[in-house]
């Protein structure tokens, strides 16, 4: 479905991501790990068309996309959310998931509709309640939500787990099942690496810009690269016994 061709993006004299090529297949949810500062985020940011390459394309089911609008993309089918989750805090919990759903449905109707639909699919009650009065957990669900409600055939989500308890994750990880299930496909960055594991099929791994190991969660938390750039052999060891349990 996705496939990003030998990528770079330099900004000045930083290179933020090199020479990286990967692929998403349909209805998958892939992950997309690593420290901070690998060059994750630029990453998406590049997929979604907030930025252009500096070298490389990007193909989205066999249409080149390379340099592409945000806008444009979204009427293609590509969605994302944010690290830092920004409803609009003036309007209610609806009003910000319909925001997203004017893309496809622009009479005022339909698009409630739709936010009402994909909330009940998200989780989110209390339709009305203001965006600023929920939690942590409420905003990332309502950020997800806001997304989802554009019709997207992939979704980027940029750690959608960060800043939730381990109760609030166990929630939240059938949630990203059952959008898969609608038909969905997921590339998501996490840095909690049990979600990582329980979710996904296939995990590439950034480091300093650099592809630098993707394979079966299980694969990747046992290749010594990773272990020296990212999870640390004490970390590396009990995901390890995770998988082998599973």
């Amino acid at each position: 479905m996705l496939s990003v061709d030998a990528v770079t993006k330099r900004f000045g004299g930083l290179v933020a991501v090199s020479d990286v090529t990967l692929s998403v297949r349909p209805g998958s949810i892939t992950g997309l790990i690593g420290p901070n500062g690998a060059g994750k985020t630029t990453l998406f940011t590049v997929i979604s068309g907030f930025e252009k390459p500096t070298v490389g394309r990007i193909r989205f089911e066999d249409d080149d996309i390379t340099g592409r609008s945000p806008e444009a993309l979204a009427l293609l089918g590509i969605a994302r959310t944010f690290q830092i989750v920004q409803p609009f805090a003036g309007l209610s919990v609806v009003e910000n998931i319909a925001v997203g759903a004017y893309l496809r449905s622009p009479h005022r109707a339909e698009a409630f509709a739709r936010a009402v639909e994909v909330a009940a699919m998200v989780g989110l009650s209390d339709l009305e309640r203001p965006a600023s009065a929920l939690t942590v957990a409420g905003r990332k669900r309502l950020e997800l939500a806001r997304a989802l409600a554009t019709g997207p055939k992939l979704i980027l989500l940029d750690e959608v787990l960060a800043g939730l308890n381990p109760s609030e994750i166990r929630d939240i990880v059938p949630v990203i099942r059952k959008v898969r299930d609608a038909g969905v496909t997921i590339l998501m960055i996490e840095h909690v690496m049990q979600a990582v594991m329980s979710l996904c099929e296939h995990v590439h791994v950034l480091a300093n810009g650099r592809l630098i190991a993707a394979g079966t969660p299980a694969e990747v938390v046992g290749d010594p690269a990773v272990v020296e750039a990212y999870l640390g052999h004490g970390a590396a060891a009990r995901l390890s016994g995770r998988a082998a349990h599973d």
